[in-house]
C-alpha cells in the first residue's frame, strides 16, 4: 500500500510539474496591420506620403511590437505615435509614443512597448491608430487604423471565362 501511494504521488507531482511548465493555452500573439495615408488623417490632407506596417501583440506579456515603413512625406518625420481609443476619423490622445520627443523618426519605425490594460483594450477593440507627423503637418501627415490582419477581406471580381468556344 505504501509503494502504491508513493507511486501515485510521484505521478501526480509529474503531472503538476508538466502543467506548470506548459504555456497557457489561452495566450496568443495576434498580428495587426496598418495602412497610412493623408486621407485617413484628422483632418484629412492631400499629402503624397504613404506607409504600411505590421503590428504584433502578445496577450500574455502585453508586449506590442511594430515595424512600420513610410515614404513620400512633405519633410522629415518629427514624431510618430499610437493613438486611441478612437474610431477612424476621430482624433484621440497619444497612447504609445515612439522615440524621444523632438527627434527625427526614420523609416522603418521598429520598436516595442508593454501595454496597459486600457491600451490593450483599445488595440484589440479596433480603437487604436498610428500616425506620423511632419513640420508641414504638425497634427499628423499620414494615419492608419490598426486592424487585425485578415480582419477585412476584399471580394475580388469574378474572372471572365476564357475557355468558351468562339461564336460562329
Amino acid at each position: 500500500m505504501k509503494i502504491r501511494l508513493q507511486a501515485g504521488m510521484a505521478v501526480m507531482a509529474l503531472a503538476i510539474a508538466a502543467f506548470a511548465a506548459a504555456p497557457s493555452a489561452e495566450a496568443k500573439t495576434m498580428t495587426y496591420r496598418v495602412v497610412l495615408n493623408g486621407k485617413s488623417e484628422t483632418p484629412s490632407n492631400t499629402t503624397k506620403g504613404t506607409g504600411h506596417g505590421t503590428v504584433k501583440y502578445d496577450d500574455a506579456t502585453k508586449e506590442l511590437s511594430w515595424n512600420i515603413k513610410y515614404s513620400g512625406l512633405t519633410g522629415d518625420a518629427t514624431a510618430a505615435h499610437f493613438h486611441g481609443p478612437a474610431k477612424p476619423g476621430v482624433a484621440a490622445g497619444v497612447l504609445v509614443p515612439i522615440g524621444p520627443k523632438g527627434s527625427t523618426v526614420m523609416s522603418p519605425i521598429v520598436g516595442s512597448a508593454t501595454l496597459t490594460d486600457d491600451q490593450a483594450t483599445a488595440l484589440t477593440g479596433g480603437m487604436m491608430y498610428f500616425n506620423v507627423h511632419t513640420k508641414e503637418n504638425p497634427a499628423g501627415e499620414i494615419r492608419g487604423q490598426v486592424i487585425k490582419a485578415g480582419g477585412m477581406k476584399m471580394k475580388m471580381p469574378a474572372k471572365p471565362k476564357t475557355d468558351a468556344a468562339p461564336k460562329q
